[in-house]
């Protein structure tokens, strides 16, 4: 089982280490190729003086048994030059592969970081509801650094040893098989050590990447809930399942370099070893005379015997270079099988067709498709008869028998049938858990039911491309996000192409232009942090009047006001109350004092409507409702 898994590990490398060469080629398809050509005139030219050795020894042997120097001179100074010639073009061909594998480096990380960041984008919510945010990020930091370390470094490097143990081996099969043979033996020797130290190294080196990304996680977790850590005294707790993280961690990276380390201080041994082997056996054959097979055809002699010490030391040397390579290989395949991982995530499907464009009314009462802004829309559904039909966009949400989970062994709602006029404000109460966040998912698309039917103005949304749904509605969540920049180009958000003057007007309706003409450079004062020079009720200000600039048809306030105190409540609400007019509106609130005017409310608990009516209805119904509004029942 355990060989199984080896297998199937090497195999998986394989295919991860073809699929990232396919990618560089496809990102530098005419660079790549020369700074390759590059790598092997430089691995190439490094083998052969070896062959030049030979030459000039047996040049030497045969001028100091005729005793004429003058004969040879000329003949070992020309070598000589023609060695220079050869080191300095592979001097320029390794300062021309290091300057162009420097840009094939960053040029391709960059693309992929692009490419990891337009892949991550497509991605359904339901990724990063299920996906530590920590992690994630170490695809963009550790798993892109193993991966630069590789390119830059380790396969370059693998390719110019690899190169020049196959020409040093070609070059000792020309001149001896059997000095060839001597090597060869303790060559073997060396693969057993890889397979086995190098083996191991391996496995943990993955075992690490994969630690690392559940540390980082970590860290950003707690980086994120600091507040709570430190209002329920849990520092010591925190430190104690840190260090436990920490320390599988430290397993890991110290067996993986443990291993590595070891791996070139026995590997440098046993070339040394060979060395003086090879050295003794060229002795014992030059002694006892022992016939030479060779292609070259030349007997043994001093000539070869030295060169071969040479060529052992390249040949053991480079092998060893190819061992020590392979362990930052790994670490980089264990980085870029995660990077690929996140690539081949499943994008959001989106099957819709329907879309969203500007509208303008004829004549005869009928929708037409326009151009220019026109502050009415319709949404534009192709048949299959080949027409198209224009439905003006009214914000009449409604569902029937809705059922969903977002695991398939736990059912969250159960049978939800509902339905929202343009115009009305339609409000869910209830328990922690009960299903009212999601509903609003389902709405807007972030989840698909499993059963049954949402209609949007009398569309199917399953038939709305997700893009147009989602910018038709509006949502205001509990917990802000504000981005780096100044405080308009955060309101500007909702709506990319509003004027200043527009989102002005939305900060306005909001209730947020009073303290943001207080700041420092009113609306040009910039933010960072999530809005961190901010209170708590003004980022919430700034996100609802973010959703004011957008003006959409159909608003969702998830908990919108639930950071706001009671006085800065009474004006947001005011702005609200305006900012709802005309537009349909799903409010979740565990302040019933906000939902109070709502022309629906809907009781939710364990994912089923079980109330249903006006805040009259529902006090004079005396149920769930009116226990949750007299106190009698708490939310939570």
């Amino acid at each position: 089982m355990a060989n199984k898994n080896v297998q199937k590990g090497a195999n998986s490398r394989k295919s991860v280490l073809f699929r990232l060469i396919r990618m560089l080629f496809s990102f530098y398809p005419v660079l790549l190729p020369i700074t390759l050509l590059c790598i092997l005139l430089n691995a190439i030219i490094s083998s052969i003086p070896s062959i030049f050795m030979q030459n000039i020894i047996a040049a030497v042997e045969q001028s100091w048994q005729t005793g004429d120097w003058a004969a040879v001179s000329g003949h070992i100074l020309g070598l000589v030059a023609i060695l220079a010639i050869f080191y300095g073009l592979s001097l320029l061909a390794g300062v021309a592969y290091t300057q162009l594998m420097a840009v094939i480096t960053q040029g391709s990380l960059a693309k992929l970081r692009e490419k990891m960041f337009n892949s991550m984008q497509d991605l359904p919510i339901r990724y990063f509801d299920t996906h530590n945010h920590g992690d994630v990020m170490s695809y963009y930091t550790n798993d892109i650094d193993t991966l630069r370390q590789m390119i830059s470094q380790s396969i370059p490097q693998l390719i110019i040893s690899s190169v020049v143990v196959l020409t040093v081996l070609c070059i000792m099969l020309y001149y001896s098989l059997w000095m060839t043979l001597v090597i060869l033996l303790g060559v073997f020797c060396m693969f057993l050590v890889v397979r086995k130290i190098g083996g191991n190294s391996a496995r943990y080196f993955i075992r690490q990447q994969q630690a690392i990304g559940r540390t980082e996680g970590y860290v950003e977790e707690l980086m994120n809930g600091q507040k709570v850590v430190k209002v329920f005294c849990h520092e010591e707790e925190t430190k104690a399942d840190f260090d436990k993280i920490n320390d599988a961690l430290f397993a890991d990276s110290e067996k993986a370099n443990r291993y590595a380390n070891m791996l070139m201080p026995v590997l440098n041994n046993i070339g040394n070893v060979l060395y003086v082997f090879v050295a003794i056996m060229g002795g014992v054959f030059l002694l006892n005379n022992a016939p030479n097979v060779s292609i070259s055809g030349l007997a043994f002699s001093i000539s070869i015997v030295v060169p071969f010490l040479n060529m052992t030391k390249q040949f053991t040397g480079n092998i060893s270079q190819v061992s020590n390579q392979l362990n930052s290989v790994i670490m980089g395949l264990a980085g870029t099988q995660r990077i690929f991982n996140l690539l081949d995530e499943e994008p959001e499907v989106d099957e819709g067709y329907v879309t969203l464009v500007n509208a303008k009314e004829k004549a005869d009462g009928s929708l037409e498709e326009c151009e220019e802004r026109t502050n009415v829309w319709a949404w534009k559904h192709p048949h299959n008869d080949g027409t198209v039909t224009y439905t003006r966009l009214a914000g009449d949400v409604r569902m029937y028998d809705v059922d969903f989970g977002y695991t398939p062994e736990k059912t969250v709602l159960h049978g939800v049938s509902l339905y929202a006029k343009p115009g009305q404000k339609v409000a869910f109460v209830g328990s922690t858990g009960a299903g009212k966040t999601t509903i609003t998912n389902l709405i807007n698309r972030f989840y698909d039911i499993a059963d049954g039917k949402i209609r949007y103005d009398g569309i199917n949304i399953n038939k709305i491309k997700k893009a147009d749904l989602r910018r038709s509605l509006g949502m205001v969540l509990q917990d802000t996000n504000l981005f780096t920049g100044t405080v308009m180009e955060n309101i500007r958000y909702g709506r990319l192409d509003a004027t200043d003057e527009e989102c002005m007007a939305a900060a306005e309706l909001a209730g947020a232009h009073d303290f943001i003409t207080r700041l420092p450079q009113g609306y040009d004062t910039p933010l960072s942090g999530n809005g961190a020079s901010l209170s708590q009720g003004q980022r919430q200000l700034l996100s609802i009047a973010r959703a004011a600039v957008a003006d959409p048809p159909v608003m969702i306030l998830d908990e919108a006001t639930s950071s706001i105190d009671t006085r800065t409540e009474a004006i947001v609400q005011r702005g609200m109350d305006a900012l709802m007019t005309n537009r349909t509106v799903f409010v979740i609130a565990h302040r019933l004092s906000t939902v109070q005017n709502s022309n629906a409310i809907m009781v939710l608990d364990h994912g089923r409507i079980i109330e249903r009516g006006t805040h009259d209805e529902l006090i004079a119904l005396k149920g769930t409702y009116y226990q949750l509004y007299t106190g009698a029942l708490e939310l939570d």
